[in-house]
């Protein structure tokens, strides 16, 4: 395999690295967590798969993490934050020829999968590493009432010991996502999914037979 390669990237709204692939024409806008960055060990590793699977990746940080180096989101920061991944898509299209995918590890996932409910036609799929279904200890506060207007192909990618969701969790909640849909379960694995230290080929493969051959927008 021959050596992941990337280089800083900024344009209006968008700060990040970008992983250019010389062997395929997708892209995909790739972002983080409320705790980390587009630095972060997860964000890079998975990067560098996609990037050596054909993929030119985005790695980009969230609006938010550009104002402030270090600190969680703040409520008033999600519309700003999806703005961004909006952004972010549209730099990758003056790049990447063919389908767009955007990802995200946890709060960047959800923020993701909010912009493609509000936005179907946006991507042509999602990723979602780690999806935050609810606070750690209050099952209550399921974070999915959007997923009934999710109409965007969608790969979840979940640890199996990850206490924003369990797997029975998070199998429950996808059934009301009307789009195509796969759960990846990544086994021993918590909400930082290793960071990326598992075999990544399952998330290139996983997303690869979701989105099939052809386009799934307008199919």
């Amino acid at each position: 395999m021959a050596k992941a390669s990337f280089s800083p990237f900024e344009s209006e709204g968008v700060r990040g690295y970008l992983h250019k692939s010389m062997s395929g024409s997708d892209g995909m806008a790739l972002t983080h967590g409320a705790g980390g960055d587009s630095k972060s060990l997860l964000l890079l590793a998975v990067a560098d798969a996609f990037q050596a699977a054909g993929i030119t990746v985005l790695r980009c940080d969230l609006t938010f993490r550009q104002q402030r180096p270090s600190g969680p989101p703040r409520p008033a920061d999600s519309a700003r934050d999806r703005a961004g991944l909006r952004a972010a898509v549209e730099a990758l299209r003056n790049i990447a020829s063919g389908r767009i995918f955007l990802a995200g590890q946890s709060y960047g996932g959800r923020q993701a999968s909010m912009l493609a409910a509000d936005e179907p036609e946006l991507v042509d799929a999602l990723m979602l590493l780690s999806y935050p279904l609810h606070p750690p200890g209050k099952p209550a506060e399921m974070r999915t009432a959007h997923f009934p207007q999710l109409r965007t192909r969608t790969l979840f990618v979940q640890g199996s010991h990850d206490p924003f969701g369990s797997i029975d969790e998070i199998e429950a909640a996808v059934k009301i996502i009307p789009a195509p849909h796969r759960l990846i379960v990544v086994e021993g694995a918590g909400h930082d999914l290793r960071r990326g230290r598992f075999d990544l080929s399952i998330l290139t493969a996983g997303l690869s037979q979701l989105v099939g051959g052809g386009r799934p927008h307008g199919a």
